[in-house]
């Protein structure tokens, strides 16, 4: 797994240290954010910086030595988007998620690749069940439910305010529409909870083919 792990690094070494878009809140939208892999220590770290136009692998834009944050990627799952070819997320088994966005395509593929490299090295540390071609199966798997998920916490909020904006026979303290938005946001939660402990389970759970071996 090592090998696999530093031949990716070095073909794509450049695209694990870049600027990406990343996505803050709906406030904000997409901001410049410059990223590094520490690959050995399985760490996604981003800064503050500049734009620096088209050369993106100088560093000297970087605001300050502290990072803006920084994520685990054992048990991560690195999901290309649907919604066009340069956006893609990092669902951390923490529950934490970065919506990413590259410079083109084949930028997303290469960051992909990479992170998806030091995602299996490092799950696979911690006794990961899958082989590497059903784990990155998993990964994408777990990124499309959470994508799913997400768009259901949108609708959640806008059957909140739709109800909160309710004019005309019904109110918005009607009881059975106040029980609605509970029962909805309830569930989302749960589901929620519930795809964080499936992704923490597929990260402990043992190969039974290496328990069969000794």
């Amino acid at each position: 797994m090592e090998s696999n792990l530093n031949k990716v690094l070095s073909m794509n070494r450049q695209q694990l240290s870049g600027q990406l878009y990343k996505y803050t809140n709906v406030m904000k939208g997409w901001q410049y954010r410059w990223f590094s892999v520490d690959a050995q220590g399985g760490l996604l770290s981003y800064y503050l910086c500049e734009p620096a136009g088209e050369d993106s692998s100088s560093s000297s834009h970087i605001v300050g030595s502290t990072p803006r944050g920084q994520v685990h990627l054992a048990g991560a799952v690195i999901c290309p988007s649907d919604e066009d070819s340069k956006t893609f997320t990092v669902n951390c088994a923490s529950g934490d998620m970065l919506k990413l966005r590259a410079v083109d395509a084949r930028a997303r593929q290469e960051w992909v690749d990479g992170l998806r490299a030091v995602v299996e090295s490092h799950s696979n540390s911690t006794g990961t069940a899958l082989p590497p071609r059903d784990q990155l199966a998993a990964h994408d798997a777990f990124g499309a439910a959470r994508q799913q998920l997400q768009q259901t916490e949108l609708s959640n909020a806008a059957l909140a305010r739709a109800i909160e904006n309710l004019a005309g026979p019904l109110s918005s303290t009607d009881p059975d529409l106040l029980m609605v938005k509970a029962l909805s946001a309830a569930s989302t939660h749960c589901l929620l909870q519930c795809l964080g402990l499936l992704q923490r389970h597929q990260e402990l759970v043992p190969d039974p083919r290496l328990e069969q071996s000794f």
